[in-house]
């Protein structure tokens, strides 16, 4: 019975030690590399994008109350690199253009295909799912970013030649 308690406070002590040790917050005021910058965003897109996205596809999160506790600040900040590195939206025009259209494409695919927003963030974040006229507004608006590359740039530097 001694050890069990001598386990439970180190397990105690070692929980209120990781409180002290945060990840970066996802905020900057750099708006230089937003896909607005380079393509017509209308409000009820954006109004999606902040809803549904920009949480982890941007560099400024809303955090909700519980990413204060750790580990979950852990595991959250480890969600928004992953989700970053995949798209985002406030450096997409330091992509080039074929990953610009690239990410179009996927923003097409995973919406339709109801694979984004995640469901592990729609279970918490409920606001967050896309009804089925959000996700016909979205890829629409996708499709219109990659109408506009088509016509301002050639197609084989959007397209790579399949072998």
């Amino acid at each position: 019975m001694k050890i069990i308690k001598k386990i439970l406070w180190v397990l105690l002590i070692a929980l209120v030690v990781i409180q002290f040790i945060r990840p970066e917050a996802n905020a900057s005021t750099d708006t230089s590399g937003n896909i607005k910058n380079l393509y017509a965003v209308p409000e009820n897109v954006d109004a999606i994008l902040v809803k549904a996205c920009n949480d982890c596809h941007s560099n400024n999160t809303v955090y909700p109350w519980y990413s204060k506790i750790q580990p979950v600040a852990w595991w959250l900040d480890d969600h928004i690199k992953e989700g970053k590195s995949h798209l985002n939206f406030d450096a997409y025009t330091s992509y080039n253009l074929r990953r610009q259209y690239h990410k179009m494409e996927e923003v097409i695919e995973q919406v339709k295909e109801n694979e984004m927003p995640l469901n592990s963030y729609t279970w918490v974040h409920k606001d967050a799912k896309l009804t089925n006229d959000e996700r016909v507004v979205l890829t629409n608006w996708a499709q219109s970013v990659m109408d506009t590359m088509k016509a301002k740039y050639p197609l084989d530097s959007l397209i790579r030649k399949k072998k």
